[in-house]
């Protein structure tokens, strides 16, 4: 018995620092292409679920942040200028630390509750109640 725990702790420390991690939010990259003047993100819908929103509050968020205009196709989001996909996905995780992410136990279980003008970030995992900074409804 001492020799398998001795081999467990081998492998362990063997094991790259990846596979240890428990990290379960992982928002995905953007991807998409440069179209002309336009930028054409195809996940668009993808990441929006992630994150457990509604399509049209990130992207009113993400619109807002870049300030270019832009229009949601069934498929993909169309940015009416040419933006990095690095910017947008600074953008993304901008808007997860203001409206996904709790703030207390940093989970991201998590949803929006609107009462009277004020929006709350309300934990579904500690309980946790915050009001959101940003003005967006």
């Amino acid at each position: 018995m001492d020799n398998y725990e001795k081999l467990l702790d081998k492998a362990r420390k063997e094991l790259p620092d990846s596979v240890l991690k428990v990290e379960r939010f992982e928002i995905p990259k953007v991807r998409g292409h440069i179209q002309g003047n336009r930028t054409v993100i195809n996940n668009f819908h993808q990441i929006a679920a992630v994150l457990h929103r509604k399509v049209e509050h990130l992207l009113k968020f993400v619109l807002k942040e870049l300030a270019a205009p832009g229009e949601l196709k069934t498929s993909a989001l169309i940015i009416g200028a040419k933006i990095p996909a690095a910017r947008i996905n600074d953008k993304i995780q901008k808007y997860a630390v203001e409206f996904v992410i709790c703030p207390e136990c940093k989970k991201p279980d998590t949803k929006l509750v609107k009462e009277g003008n004020v929006t709350f970030i309300k934990c579904l995992a500690c309980g946790a109640r915050h009001p959101v900074k940003a003005k967006m409804q």
